[in-house]
């Protein structure tokens, strides 16, 4: 099992095995989060959205466990929300994470971080010192005046 868990790493170029991380992703993909797990899904995601979309990068971290997944699952349960919701995986999607934060210049590689698109255009970005510092209330106050604004 050890062994098997190191070669998937090593191909996939992971830092953690899928069992960790599983729940994590689940605690987004169970409220209508789209994993996007490659860099061709993201270019697609983002090049293809007419509307609005929330790019969640996630983490094994404890500012994302303690604040920011549940800031982010508190924003949508306001009234206006990104037609979209999409995750990428820090350390473990690593093709895809790489590619999202392309699209999050000029802001460096944050881990976890939040990205709101129009028509393709990153509009608002929430980085770790934001999510660190912040309550998961704050995080979904912040989105959720976003989403007004933009969505």
């Amino acid at each position: 099992c050890h062994k098997n868990d190191y070669l998937y790493q090593k191909k996939f170029k992971t830092m953690y095995p899928p069992q960790l991380v599983q729940p994590m992703k689940e605690d987004l993909t169970s409220v209508g989060f789209k994993e996007l797990l490659s860099s061709e899904e993201v270019d697609q995601a983002i090049q293809n959205n007419s509307g609005t979309m929330l790019v969640v990068v996630n983490s094994v971290c404890g500012c994302a466990a303690g604040n920011m997944r549940p800031g982010v699952k508190l924003s949508i349960q306001s009234e206006t929300v990104p037609d979209n919701l999409t995750t990428v995986f820090a350390g473990v999607d690593s093709d895809a994470v790489a590619q999202a934060r392309k699209y999050f210049l000029p802001y460096p590689p944050s881990s976890p971080s939040i990205a709101l698109f129009k028509e393709g255009k990153l509009v608002h970005f929430l980085e770790r010192h934001h999510i660190e510092g912040g309550s998961a209330q704050m995080i979904a106050d912040n989105l959720s005046a976003a989403y007004k604004q933009f969505c």
